[in-house]
């Protein structure tokens, strides 16, 4: 009797490269639920304990307040003294702030301090987050993975949370006991998660700013910086960066709270719809902003702010005619927007930042980004004056300026960026 033995692996096939960018993913992803799991919420705090629509605007603010010192402070010091102290104690902070707002469920006065460190936290993990990942997604730690999807993991990461975060927190308040303290339950259980997974996650930055050599794998050259980073910035980066967050955070703040009229009893679940359907669309078009980036430059930000100016048209018409589907399909386009200038963004910042600078200067990226969280307020002072959908409609100018003003400036550049 014969007998076959067993078939062997070829034994000229490279391991497969640990994914520990997976690890510090989540890490990236609690960051963006703490940050949509108040916005889901805005009607509840409207009908629970009674806040006016200007001071639910002026919380949903105050986070942005607290995220711009979040991620100035936070780039330079994992820059400095590494990526794992700053995500660990930004994961911390961001705990406590979901602490703090728990407690504003009875005493309301703690929902600003809540907020407030909400956004420190975000702005940490942000920062020091985005940094890691990417370092994690590029050799020596990852040869697999290409240069543009190292750069837009944190967005897409980012984008999950903020889909996830304000879904679970809309559909825990419409039907748990004590809604507005089990709906932040779930982020506490998030950020303990995030945390072990981060702790088994090797530093890639060692104090003094340089790049941490792998255990694993020979180090790799860094490759030169690309020349005057802090002029492309400013001239192809930084005029783009507002819109990502204006977009969703008109359909997050603004539409639901102007056009659920007729939604009585279902305003929170309706909140949280929009809250997913936005950054997911975002989500749903990360493969179209790699096809764009791989034609021109400048190609995804052109998609994206055309995007932007689209769902401003839709929202002014689904708030002039009162329509929760319309406004619901402005929050797609939209996220659209917010997806493909997310996706521009960190990959031109990745392209431009020498290694020992990518922490700070995704930290000023996403600071300039976060300046659109204040769009709500704006907009709700300016309604004193003006019809909602007329403010929603001059908004179209900024946006299709800045479409203009980087449409002309990307045609003198015609490089194409690695996807």
């Amino acid at each position: 009797m014969t007998t076959t033995a067993p078939a062997r692996l070829p034994t000229g096939c490279p391991p497969l490269p640990p994914r520990h960018w997976l690890r510090t993913g989540w890490v990236m992803t609690a960051s963006g639920w703490s940050a949509n799991q108040f916005s889901a919420l805005l009607g509840a705090y409207h009908s629970g304990p009674g806040l006016t629509a200007a001071t639910t605007s002026a919380l949903f603010g105050v986070y942005v307040l607290g995220l711009i010192p979040g991620l100035l402070l936070g780039g330079p010091l994992a820059d400095r003294r590494g990526r794992r102290p700053v995500v660990f104690s930004a994961l911390a902070i961001s705990a406590l702030a979901t602490a703090l707002l728990m407690a504003g469920a009875t005493a309301t006065g703690l929902l600003w301090p809540g907020r407030f460190l909400t956004g420190i936290g975000a702005g940490a993990l942000l920062s020091a987050g985005s940094a890691w990942t990417k370092e994690l997604s590029s050799p020596p730690y990852d040869t697999v993975s290409a240069a543009g999807a190292a750069a837009r993991r944190s967005g897409l990461f980012l984008s999950a949370g903020f889909a996830t975060g304000g879904l679970a927190a809309a559909l825990t308040a419409q039907w748990a006991p004590a809604p507005l303290i089990t709906a932040y339950l779930p982020h506490l259980a998030l950020s303990a998660a995030a945390a072990l997974l981060a702790a088994r996650t090797p530093e890639t930055a060692t104090p003094g700013g340089q790049l941490a050599a792998a255990t694993t794998a020979a180090p790799v050259p860094a490759p030169a910086p690309a020349p005057a980073p802090g002029t492309a910035f400013r001239r192809l980066v930084a005029p783009v960066a507002p819109w990502v967050f204006v977009a969703p955070s008109i359909a997050l703040a603004t539409l639901p709270g102007l056009v659920d009229a007729g939604l009585t009893g279902w305003q929170t679940v309706y909140a949280g719809i929009v809250t997913a359907v936005t950054p997911g669309t975002g989500l749903l078009v990360a493969p179209l902003a790699r096809r764009l980036a791989a034609r021109h430059r400048i190609a995804t930000a052109v998609a994206g702010l055309a995007a932007v100016i689209l769902g401003l048209l839709l929202a002014a018409l689904a708030v002039a005619c009162i329509r929760p589907d319309a406004a619901l399909l402005a929050a797609a386009v939209l996220g659209a927007g917010y997806g493909l200038c997310v996706a521009y963004g960190l990959t031109e910042v990745a392209a431009l930042a020498p290694p020992d600078r990518l922490a700070r200067l995704t930290a000023r990226f996403w600071a300039l980004c976060y300046l659109g969280f204040c769009t709500p307020y704006a907009i709700t002072l300016l309604t004193g004056w003006f019809a909602p959908a007329t403010v929603l409609l001059a908004a179209v100018v900024p946006a299709a300026a800045t479409l203009a003003l980087i449409t002309h400036r990307g045609t003198r550049c015609g490089t194409r960026r690695p996807v």
